[in-house]
């Protein structure tokens, strides 16, 4: 090992970001099982469904408001001729207009949020946070731009998720109605301040700026295809809740929400990569080295696939199990977890390909993704019309849309890896054989554990499961690179950044 070449500028930035990611991922775990316990022990299947089609329709209105920021901002600042900061306080103007335009409308047309019950109690205000999720995010991705991925994971994996917990514990004795949504927007107005004190840190407040109508107009015109891009890979996760909303009663949803936020987890791996992942491929980009792109892409991929594979064995095998933790009620949700899980895996190198795909071909990349998104309502009607009629219990009905986001994904996948890997003309594909003796070797584990009682296949049958897999995956299916990348562990201080990047 010592006699091969050090890992490129590029892929040690991804490393050092991947290494502080998974970091916040554990950190992002923890803090959230604790309220997927409260909530599902507390609040219950019912309230638990209205408080997540109500944050389902508040967090469309935040990422629409964002204008594909998210990921557009680092272009946008690495681009132009004017100060970073007017730059980033563009964005935020964008962002603050849109908000306030979302919130009106939401708050308005109430209904939009509850499509299957009333609208009681403080709900009515849950519209007014929307600013709060959009600066939020735009200020992030700001530092983003900086490689500061440690105000992400601050913000992200610990200031949001420890205070929707401990909010949502302590409030259930003030309001068991609305201790939810009240929680909530807690954690919002927490996550803004944590995302807010380091964007103001680094970029400051400019000195002699004022909203230019111009540049913010041309700001947001320029973004549309991406906030497309996002509004629609957003709908693909969520469409599925929104379905099941119109289709069966809050309960049904609250089951099948906790399903989605164990099944989540994995997904926000390749969202924690995308702060770092943005800005390398767009310096790859300007700098015209599309074989650069391609091993991004590619060792990405590869590092996703393989986490989120060991997290949907560790998950799906004690399915019943990991649902019976939160609550008596939720085992129901247990098949839509396994098919939830199973897509996670699926959609990993669709959605890095996107990661490329968006500054390459952003408007052929959106009609791919609008085209399959209708394919999987469709798909979810479908799966759950015939259900019915074939008198499936209801439960099974209700996992039609987990199926349908499953087989959507895995073709999504296979059609923007393709196309990125033409545009490119270098392979994208970050599958590595071994990963099947890796699951293989971990479903063999995982058969052992769910002969055992309950509390053993949860307390030792999950980390065997995922001993076993992580095992035999840095083993056989790491490369000598992926070790030498991997092997330091990350530092308290945020990713350093490149002398030549400008500040």
């Amino acid at each position: 090992m010592t006699d091969r070449p050090p890992p490129t500028q590029d892929m040690a930035a991804l490393a050092k970001g991947g290494r502080t990611n998974v970091a916040g991922f554990a950190l992002r775990l923890l803090a959230r099982l604790p309220f997927l316990f409260i909530a599902g022990r507390l609040y219950g299947p019912e309230i638990v469904g209205r408080f997540a089609l109500a944050v389902l329709i508040v967090e469309l209105a935040a990422l629409l408001a964002t204008l594909g920021l998210k990921r557009g901002l680092a272009q946008a600042l690495s681009t132009t001729d004017r100060p970073h900061v007017d730059v980033a306080w563009d964005a935020m103007a964008v962002a603050f207009v849109f908000s306030i335009l979302g919130s009106a409308l939401l708050f308005a047309f109430p209904q939009i949020m509850y499509p299957n019950s009333q609208v009681i109690g403080l709900e009515r205000l849950l519209p007014l946070i929307v600013f709060a999720i959009a600066w939020s995010d735009v200020s992030l991705a700001a530092l983003a731009y900086r490689l500061n991925v440690k105000a992400a994971v601050t913000a992200r994996a610990v200031v949001e998720p420890w205070t929707i917990s401990i909010a949502a514990w302590g409030l259930y004795y003030v309001s068991a109605r609305d201790g939810l949504i009240l929680a909530y927007v807690l954690s919002m107005l927490a996550a803004l301040t944590a995302s807010l004190i380091p964007f103001v840190r680094s970029y400051g407040v400019p000195r002699g700026w004022k909203p230019r109508i111009r540049p913010i107009a041309a700001l947001a015109r320029r973004n549309m295809p991406l906030a497309g891009a996002d509004a629609i890979e957003w709908g693909t996760r969520n469409v599925d809740r929104f379905i099941l909303g119109v289709l069966f009663g809050p309960a049904v949803v609250g089951i099948y929400y906790m399903a989605q936020q164990v099944a989540s987890l994995p997904q926000k791996l390749k969202t924690s990569f995308d702060p770092v992942l943005g800005p390398v491929i767009t310096q790859s980009l300007a700098a015209g080295d599309k074989a650069a792109v391609a091993r991004q892409v590619r060792q990405v991929g590869f590092w996703i696939m393989a986490a989120q594979a060991g997290l949907a064995l560790m998950g799906s095998i004690p399915a019943e199990g990991v649902m019976g933790v939160v609550g008596p009620e939720f085992v129901a949700g247990a098949a839509a977890l396994i098919f939830l899980l199973t897509a996670e895996v699926l959609a990993a190198m669709g959605a890095v390909s996107e990661s490329a795909l968006v500054y390459m071909a952003r408007h052929r990349n959106l009609m791919i993704s609008l085209t399959m998104l209708g394919v999987q309502i469709a798909l979810s009607f479908i799966l759950v019309f015939a259900m019915r009629r074939l008198g499936w219990p209801e439960a099974w009905q209700a996992a039609g849309p987990a199926v349908a986001l499953a087989a959507s994904l895995a073709v999504t996948s296979v059609i923007k890896s393709t196309f990125l890997a033409r545009l490119l003309g270098h392979p994208v594909s970050g599958w590595r054989w071994p990963l099947v003796l890796a699951a293989a070797a971990a479903g063999a584990v995982g058969w052992v554990a769910v002969q055992v009682p309950e509390w053993a296949e949860l307390i030792i049958g999950i980390p065997a499961i995922i001993g076993t897999y992580g095992y035999v995956l840095f083993r056989w299916a790491f490369t000598p690179e992926d070790r030498a990348l991997f092997r330091k562990l990350p530092k308290a201080g945020e990713a350093e950044l490149p002398a030549d990047q400008p500040r």
